[in-house]
C-alpha cells in the first residue's frame, strides 16, 4: 500500500489537521505543567525522592488503572464528544495547581496529577481509536508519525521552555497556559465532524443499537413505519472483557503489549533519572539551575524521539520493500537500550543529553513502524478497547518502575539506575524475536 506523505496527508486532509492543532497545543501546555508540577514537588518536599517518586505514580497509574474503561466507554459512545468533554475538564483542574503553597497542601498536587492522567485516558482512547479513520489507511503511517513525532517534539521544546518559564516566571504562569491549552484543544476538536471518528460500519452499528438498557422482556411497542427500531447491545462489561478476550487471544496483539510491558521495566525509570541526575547531580556538580537542567535533559529525548518519527516514513518504505521489520524492530530496541546504558556513564550533563538523544531517536523510529502494524491490525469497532489495554498495562509497569526507581535512590546512584536501565528496556527486543519467529502480517482478522 503507498503511503501518503506528510505533507500530502496535512495538506489534503483538514480534519486530521484539527486533531494535530489541538494536540500541539495541549501537549505544550502538558509539559509546562509537568516541568512546573514537578518543580513545586521538589521545592515543598525538600527535594524528597519518595514525593517525586508518588508525582511519577500520580501521573502514570491512573492514566493505567481508568485506560480499559475509557478503551470500551470510547468504542461504545461518540469520540469527538469524549474528547472534548475531558478537554474542558482538564481546563478548571490544571487550575488547581495554583493552590500548592506548601507541604501542608502537597497532596493537591497529587490530586490534580491523578485526575489530569483519569481524564487523559479517555481523550487518547478516543483520540487513538479515531486517528485511523481521520488518515485513511493510506495516511496511517504518515498520521502516526505525526501525532506522536508532534507529542515528542513538544517534550522537548514544552519542556525546555517550561523549564525557563518556571525559573524566569515561576510556577503559575506554566499552569494557567496549561489549563488555556486544553481549552483550545477543546475548540480544534469541536471543529472534525461526527462521522470522521468511525469507519461507516461502526457508525451503522452505533445507529443500530442506540444507547438503550437491555429490558427483561421483549418490547412490546408498534415501531414507527419506516423507522429502524434500536436494538439494545450488550452490556459495558461484556464489552470490556471482549476487548480484553482479543488482546490476550490474538499472537500479535499480544506480542506488542508484552513488548510494551517489558520496555517500561526499564525506561519507566527515566522519570526518576532525569529528576536525580539534572535536577540534582549536575545542577550541584556544574551549577545548573534544577528546572533549566531537567529540561535539557527531557529536550533531548523529545528531540530524538521526534526525529526517529520524522524518518519512519522513509524507514518503513524500505522495510517493506526488503520485508526486514522483523529484525529491524528487534534489534532496534536492543540497541537504543545500550546507548542509554552508556549514557550513565557520561561525566557532563552535555554529554549526557547526547546519549539520551540517540537512544531515543532509534526506539523512535522502531515505534513508529511497530504502531503503525499495531494499528492496521485492529478493527475499528475494537481499537479503541485494545490501544487504551496496551497503553494502560504500559504506564502501569512505567508507574511502578517510577516509584520503585525512586526508592532506589536511598541505595544506588542515578548513573547506576542508568545503565540497568537500558539494559532492562533492551529486553523487549528479545521478546520480539522470541514472538514473532516470523515476519508479522500486514493485517490480521479477528
Amino acid at each position: 500500500m503507498e503511503s501518503l506523505t506528510y505533507g500530502q496527508l496535512i495538506r489534503g486532509n483538514r480534519n486530521f489537521r484539527n486533531l494535530l492543532t489541538g494536540q500541539f497545543i495541549s501537549e505544550l501546555g502538558n509539559w509546562f505543567n509537568f516541568i512546573a508540577g514537578l518543580g513545586i514537588v521538589r521545592l515543598v518536599s525538600d527535594a524528597s525522592p519518595m514525593a517525586a517518586g508518588l508525582y511519577f505514580v500520580s501521573r502514570l497509574i491512573p492514566f493505567a488503572l481508568i485506560s480499559p474503561i475509557a478503551g470500551t466507554f470510547v468504542d461504545r459512545f461518540s469520540r469527538r464528544t469524549v474528547m472534548i468533554a475531558t478537554d474542558l475538564a482538564r481546563v478548571f483542574v490544571a487550575l488547581m495547581f495554583l493552590l500548592v503553597t506548601g507541604n501542608e497542601n502537597l497532596w493537591i498536587a497529587y490530586v490534580a496529577t491523578m485526575m489530569l492522567s483519569a481524564f487523559g485516558a479517555f481523550f487518547e482512547g478516543a483520540k487513538n481509536a479515531a486517528a485511523p479513520n481521520l488518515t485513511g489507511q493510506e495516511g496511517l503511517l504518515a498520521g502516526t508519525a505525526l501525532l506522536f513525532s508532534t507529542r515528542f517534539v513538544l517534550m522537548a521544546i514544552g519542556s525546555a521552555l517550561g523549564g525557563a518559564a518556571a525559573a524566569v516566571f515561576g510556577y503559575k504562569v506554566a499552569f494557567i497556559i496549561n489549563a488555556a491549552s486544553f481549552a483550545v484543544s477543546a475548540y480544534t476538536v469541536w471543529l472534525i465532524p461526527e462521522e470522521a471518528t468511525r469507519d461507516e460500519a461502526t457508525g451503522a452499528r452505533m445507529k443500530k443499537f442506540g444507547f438503550r438498557r437491555r429490558s427483561a422482556a421483549p418490547s412490546t411497542a408498534t415501531p414507527v413505519h419506516g423507522v429502524e427500531e434500536p436494538v439494545a447491545r450488550e452490556s459495558f462489561m461484556t464489552e470490556l472483557r471482549e476487548g480484553v478476550r482479543y488482546a490476550f487471544g490474538n499472537h500479535f496483539a499480544l506480542t506488542i503489549l508484552l513488548m510494551n510491558i517489558i520496555w517500561a521495566v526499564g525506561g519507566g525509570s527515566i522519570n526518576i533519572i532525569f529528576e536525580r541526575l539534572g535536577g540534582v547531580h549536575f545542577a550541584a556538580l556544574e551549577g545548573w539551575n534544577a528546572d533549566a537542567a531537567v529540561g535539557i535533559l527531557w529536550f533531548a529525548a523529545g528531540l530524538g524521539l521526534t526525529l526517529g518519527m520524522l524518518i519512519a516514513h522513509r524507514t518503513s518504505g524500505y522495510l517493506d520493500r526488503r520485508k526486514r521489520h522483523r529484525s529491524f524492530i528487534g534489534w532496534t530496541l536492543i540497541v537504543h537500550g545500550v546507548i542509554f546504558s552508556i549514557g550513565g556513564f557520561m561525566p557532563t550533563l552535555w554529554l549526557l543529553a547526547i546519549f539520551v538523544f540517540v537512544s531515543r531517536a532509534i526506539v523512535g523510529v522502531e515505534y513508529a513502524v511497530q504502531e503503525t502494524m499495531f494499528q492496521r491490525s485492529l478493527p475499528d469497532n475494537i481499537r479503541g478497547r485494545i490501544s487504551t489495554l496496551d497503553r494502560g498495562a504500559e504506564l502501569t509497569t512505567f508507574g511502578l518502575s517510577s516509584f520503585l526507581g525512586g526508592e532506589l535512590m536511598y541505595y544506588i546512584s542515578p548513573q547506576t539506575l542508568t545503565v540497568i536501565s537500558g539494559f532492562l528496556s533492551a529486553l523487549a527486543g528479545l521478546v520480539w524475536f522470541v514472538r514473532q519467529p516470523k515476519e508479522p502480517a500486514r493485517s490480521r482478522e479477528t
